[in-house]
């Protein structure tokens, strides 16, 4: 299989906060495997922008530090990173004043592709776009990307909303959450709408759960302070979870179109049912492996911020009436995975005894590590003493059924970057969505807030507190283990 890499336009990209720790990490180092992959073009141009005072050569050293920490070494060719290198330069601005806008107006060139991104505090938002639009710096095509969080809260979300819309229209924001943007997510549509095997069995007559996990073992030391403003809820499930639902449970849209898919998403959002308190489970890790607990993590004993949480969701539509969907997130957990597991029901009626040893049929999407998806079905054991039962995967991990292609699967940021180039809306959110799932999330926060409830204890390298098993087990199921 030969892998297609197609370029994009000629672009100015602006990445407002260029030398902060998401452009180092993710951004620059993406760009760069872009570079490398022949996808950017060699009059695209890259433009830090940030309050300190830097060089073009002092910005490039710190790319190419960047680099070679981030990038594999096998992907590190000194004279492609030169010629990256090459295409980079840098502006000290002050956001909530007026110095550098005009400098960088002057390196902005008509008749390309502009973007600017925000990789900045959202309390910056508004500033930066007020002067990109005062100073003649961004036109009506322009584009703008914007990172969670985006707003804490429904009032917050719509007030962000608001800002941008006074500079930008809705086709110019690009709200990003790069979930949306690996390989295995962007699967999960192609293997529903592409394929006539799974989609008349996609609904509440053949499936009878859904779970959704994305399990961390890292603590959130070093920003606790953050993190106990935020919490679980905030910080994955109203984005990162949300959108992972969404895309399960959405109906097909018309065309694979960036409102059609965004409208589809939205609809689910809308028919979520509230949960209730006792459909709630939420934890802190408590000290142990030779770590703190969260609340010294934080930095405050009273905390009562949760680093784990897990929650049964309803969906009231046709599709998905009487099928729960099993949500949970968590810090310090026994294993780092995200994955979806659709577990299908029983058969209508069973030709085997109760002995034969029958289980439930599973499609396991796995969104990290080893990036895949495996069916889970039913074959005889080999061998005599009667028809007896084995589970088996029918397994397809990216690594195996690509070839060495899949070890090139390009990062979520650089995928997105590039759509973002492209003027490709799909893997991002609309502001209606946004605040949708904000408007869901706000009564479940203010609910546990108003009880007083606090966070149960759990012991790291756990699966997370004793009681979201039982969440599980009171329904006659269980979690898929953690590995």
């Amino acid at each position: 299989m030969v892998s297609r890499v197609i370029p994009v336009e000629a672009f100015d990209l602006v990445v407002l906060g260029g030398p902060a720790d998401l452009a180092r990490r993710k951004i620059l180092p993406g760009l760069y495997r872009r570079f490398l992959s022949g996808q950017m073009t060699g009059d695209s141009r890259i433009i830090g922008a940030a309050r300190g005072e830097l060089t073009d050569a002092a910005f490039r050293e710190m790319v190419a530090e960047a680099i070679a920490e981030f990038v594999p070494e096998k992907h590190r060719d000194p004279s492609a990173i030169a010629g990256f290198l090459e295409h980079l330069s840098y502006v000290a601005i002050d956001a909530k004043g007026e110095g550098g806008w005009s400098a960088l107006k002057a390196k902005i060139r008509p008749g390309m592709v502009h973007a600017f991104y925000f990789s900045v505090a959202p309390s910056l938002f508004g500033d930066i776009a007020l002067r990109l639009k005062t100073h003649g710096i961004a036109d009506d095509q322009a584009r703008i990307v914007v990172e969670k969080p985006f707003g804490r809260d429904l009032a917050s979300a719509r007030a962000l909303n608001a800002t941008l819309a006074q500079h930008f229209s809705e086709s110019q924001i690009y709200r990003i959450d790069h979930y949306l943007g690996k390989e295995t997510v962007q699967n999960l549509m192609a293997v529903r709408f592409a394929n006539i095997l799974f989609e008349p069995l996609w609904k509440s007559e053949y499936i009878d759960h859904v779970q959704i996990t994305v399990a961390e073992t890292v603590s959130v030391e070093g920003r606790g302070a953050y993190y106990d403003k935020s919490g679980a809820m905030r910080d994955m499930v109203q984005n990162h979870l949300m959108q992972l639902l969404c895309l399960i449970a959405m109906e097909p849209p018309y065309h694979f179109d960036p409102d059609a898919v965004r409208d589809e998403k939205l609809k689910v959002i809308r028919a979520l049912d509230p949960v209730e308190p006792q459909d709630i489970v939420r934890g802190q890790y408590m000290a142990g492996g030779g770590q703190g607990s969260y609340p010294e993590h934080a930095e405050n004993p009273a905390s009562r911020t949760e680093s784990y949480i897990a929650l049964k969701a309803h969906i009231s539509n046709w599709r998905w009436k009487g099928t729960p969907f099993y949500l949970r997130t968590g810090k310090r957990l026994r294993a780092r995975a995200s994955e979806i597991a659709i577990t299908f029901r029983e058969p209508p009626h069973s030709i085997f005894d109760d002995a034969s040893g029958w289980r439930e049929n599973v499609l396991v999407i796995r969104l990290q590590p080893d990036e895949g998806m495996n069916l889970m079905v039913m074959i005889k054991e080999p061998g005599p003493g009667g028809m007896r039962l084995t589970q088996v995967p029918l397994d397809m991990t990216f690594a195996d059924a690509l070839g060495p292609e899949a070890e090139e699967v390009p990062d979520a940021y650089e995928r997105l970057i590039m759509d973002v180039i492209r003027g490709n809306q799909t893997l991002f959110m609309r502001g209606d969505e946004v605040e949708a799932a904000w408007a869901w999330a706000d009564p479940i926060i203010a609910g546990w807030e108003a009880r007083g409830d606090r966070p149960q204890g759990y012991d790291p390298g756990s699966s997370g507190p004793e009681d979201a098993l039982m969440l599980m087990h009171r329904d006659g199921r269980r979690w898929r283990d953690i590995r």
